[in-house]
């Protein structure tokens, strides 16, 4: 995937600090995403670490209760994010941040925790170059994110309605395992995992989408008002997906963990 392929920085961190007050009234999918990834951690100790993309600061907390005896830092490219994390704590300090050009010395973490973040990212190779340069040797990099076949439903009901993209583009996981294999970081776990939300109503799944600042945020969007007749196109084209649980929304998960050579 090129990099014109994914959104403008300043548009996600736009979009994301408008978010900030509703996000975690919806986010049920990012705490379990975020919950499973934790999970994954493998034993380790770490003196400092890194909740790179901390949102809201859910993770940032869990972090701290984890690991009470060390330092914590969050970092967030959304300054709404931020200002909304900070007063609940968690972290030592909440740095606004860049996930390609960390703002954080050499050698300086054990432990980089992403959940649901990094697929905002246009240069995928740089964060886990950034990664590998921030943490110490025999340090862990866990991360979550999302790949191709994220909200495939919503996808096709759009292209049946008027080929316009509407939907976030994702990259590939061949694109995952290829990047992970090149960074210099010994791959641990890599793997795709399906989850699937449903929703009464197509107007259900576009307001958490929008609850969450994770609307469509593709260059290239058409602009202007969505037609009234698009939109019923829209449903009905939608509704050829119902299941008895109701409008299924598909989420191609991947989660990774890395570690820095000894």
């Amino acid at each position: 995937m090129s990099d014109a392929a994914l959104p403008d920085k300043r548009r996600v961190a736009e979009s994301f600090s408008r978010a900030a007050a509703s996000y975690d009234s919806v986010a049920e999918l990012q705490r379990a995403v975020g919950g499973e990834l934790l999970q994954r951690l493998p034993s380790l100790l770490p003196a400092r670490w890194l909740d790179l993309g901390s949102g809201t600061g859910h993770f940032t907390r869990c972090l701290a209760a984890r690991y009470p005896q060390a330092e914590g830092v969050a970092l967030d490219l959304a300054e709404g994010m931020l200002r909304h994390a900070r007063p609940q704590g968690g972290a030592g300090c909440f740095i606004a941040g860049d996930a390609e050009q960390l703002p954080l010395r050499d050698d300086s973490c054990e432990l980089i925790f992403s959940s649901l973040a990094v697929q905002w990212c246009g240069d995928f190779a740089a964060v886990l170059g950034e990664a590998r340069r921030v943490l110490r040797p025999g340090g862990v990099l866990a991360f979550s994110s999302l790949c191709v076949g994220t909200l495939q439903e919503l996808r096709d009901s759009w292209q049946a309605v008027d080929g316009f993209v509407h939907v976030n583009r994702f990259r590939h996981f061949a694109d995952y395992q290829a990047l992970c294999a090149a960074s210099g970081l010994q791959v641990l776990t890599l793997q795709q995992q399906a989850r699937r939300l449903h929703f009464p109503d197509l107007r259900a799944l576009t307001h958490e989408l929008k609850a969450l600042g994770a609307h469509n945020l593709n260059p290239g969007r058409p602009d202007g008002l969505t037609g009234r007749a698009r939109i019923r196109a829209l449903v009905e084209a939608y509704e050829q997906f119902r299941q008895p649980a109701g409008l299924p929304a598909t989420y191609q998960i991947v989660y990774g963990v890395l570690r820095r050579p000894a």
